[in-house]
């Protein structure tokens, strides 16, 4: 299984294939095939037949997963298309960094072991 360095939310810079230089919001994120859903972005039609009674056919668009390698971080604090570093707070949390301006762009908190003596 391979890590995908955005989150759902994330706010991501299309970097290759026909929508690059576009800016979207990450709806899914697919980890086992380091895939990503960006909203507006690799729109496809998907041509669909009615399933039930009720339900209409037609063509649908849609948007398609593209490949994590194609997609950068925008980070919140300097709006720029970033890297993404790791760094460990006092606290003993994770954190995700922006490598240009080296702003914490998310927490991940950590729940400490405790032993119950």
């Amino acid at each position: 299984m391979a890590k995908v360095h955005v989150k759902k939310n994330d706010n991501v810079f299309i970097l290759t294939g026909k929508d690059a230089g576009k800016t979207g919001k990450v709806l899914d994120v697919f980890p086992d095939k380091n895939r990503v859903v960006v909203e507006g972005v690799n729109m496809i039609s998907r041509h669909t037949k009615p399933k039930n009674r009720y339900q209409q056919g037609g063509i649908i668009h849609r948007e398609a997963p593209l490949h994590g390698s194609n997609v950068m971080l925008v980070c919140p604090k300097c709006d720029r298309p970033t890297r993404i570093g790791r760094a460990i707070q006092d606290n003993g949390d994770k954190a995700r960094v922006c490598k240009k301006c080296g702003a914490v762009i998310d927490v991940v908190t950590t729940a400490k072991k405790t032993t119950g003596k």
